[in-house]
C-alpha cells in the first residue's frame, strides 16, 4: 500500500526482562514505592472515615442542630421528603461543585496541592463547626453551620475526595497499577465502614438514657466532630508522602525509565569491544 520497501531490523539481544523486574512483595518494590502505596492508602482510609460519616448521617447532624425536625414530629413521607430536600441542597451547592473545580484545576494546581488543600480546609472547618458546637445549635446560628458543613463537602471533592483514587493509576509500575489501585481502594473501603458504624455508636448522647433506642452511650456530637477533624488532620500530615504526577508521564512516575536506563547501560556494556 506504501509502495516503500521495509528492511527487517537485525535480531538485537537485550538482556533478560525479568532481571530489572520486581514484584509486590519485594525490597526493590519496597524501597522504590512503598512510602507511595503506605500513602495512597491511608490518605483513602482516612478520607473515607471522614466522607462516610459525613454523608450518611447528614440527618443526624441536620437533626441535632434543629435544621430540620425531629422524626417523631412527622410522619415517614414528610420525613423522607425533608430530608431528601436537605441533601439535595447541600449536594447542588458543594459537592457537585467541588468535583467541577477538581476537573477543572487538577492539572493546573496539581494532585499533591488539590489533596493537601482539600485535608487541610477540611480540617480548618471540622473544627470550626465542632469547637464552637454549641454556637451553631441556636436558632440563629444554623444557617452558618449548614453552610460551614457544605464547605467541608466541597473541599472533599475539589481535595481528597477525587485525587485519592486518581494518584494510585499513577504513580505505581504498569504491572503492578492495578493490584496497588486496588489495595488503595479496599484501605478506602475499610474506612468507610468506620465511619458509617463508628460514627453511628459515637455520636451518641453521653446520656443513656437520651441515646436512640438499643444504642448504647456515646461521646456526643461534638466530640465526634472533633475526633474527624483530627482525622482530617492526620490526612493532611500523611498528603505530604504524596508524590506529584502532574506533567509527568506514567513512566516517569512509577520509575520505570530507570529500569529501561538499566537495561540500555547493560546492552551498550554487552557490546562494547575490547581493542587489543
Amino acid at each position: 500500500v506504501l509502495q516503500v520497501d521495509i528492511q527487517a531490523e537485525p535480531e538485537r539481544s537485550w538482556p533478560d526482562a525479568n532481571a530489572n523486574s520486581f514484584g509486590l512483595f519485594s525490597r526493590e518494590f519496597a524501597r522504590r514505592h512503598g512510602i507511595h502505596l503506605f500513602a495512597t492508602c491511608s490518605t483513602w482510609f482516612l478520607l473515607d472515615i471522614a466522607f462516610y460519616s459525613s454523608n450518611l448521617f447528614q440527618k443526624d447532624l441536620f437533626t441535632a442542630i434543629g435544621w430540620i425536625p425531629r422524626a417523631k414530629t412527622m410522619n415517614a413521607i414528610q420525613e423522607v421528603y425533608v430530608i431528601a430536600r436537605a441533601q439535595t441542597l447541600i449536594a447542588l451547592c458543594s459537592t457537585v461543585p467541588g468535583y467541577w473545580f477538581a476537573v477543572f484545576f487538577i492539572d493546573k494546581m496539581g494532585r499533591f496541592t488539590i489533596q493537601f488543600m482539600g485535608f487541610a480546609m477540611m480540617t480548618i472547618f471540622m473544627f470550626a463547626l465542632a469547637i464552637p458546637y454549641n454556637h451553631w445549635t441556636h436558632p440563629d446560628n444554623r444557617i452558618g453551620f449548614v453552610m460551614m458543613y457544605a464547605l467541608t463537602f466541597f473541599f472533599s471533592n475539589f481535595g481528597p475526595n477525587t485525587t485519592t483514587f486518581v494518584v494510585p493509576a499513577e504513580i505505581f509500575p504498569a504491572r503492578l497499577r492495578s493490584t496497588c489501585h486496588g489495595i488503595s481502594a479496599a484501605s478506602g473501603k475499610a474506612g468507610a465502614m468506620v465511619g458509617a458504624f463508628g460514627f453511628l455508636y459515637a455520636a451518641q448522647k453521653k446520656n443513656k438514657a437520651l441515646a436512640e433506642l438499643g444504642y448504647p452511650a456515646g461521646i456526643g456530637m461534638r466530640n465526634t466532630l472533633i475526633i474527624l477533624g483530627c482525622i482530617n488532620l492526620l490526612g493532611t500530615f500523611i498528603s505530604l508522602l504524596v508524590p506529584e504526577s502532574k506533567g509527568k508521564s506514567l513512566e516517569e512516575m512509577s520509575g520505570e525509565n530507570e529500569v529501561d536506563d538499566e537495561k540500555q547501560q547493560r546492552l551498550e556494556l554487552s557490546n562494547r569491544t575490547v581493542p587489543v
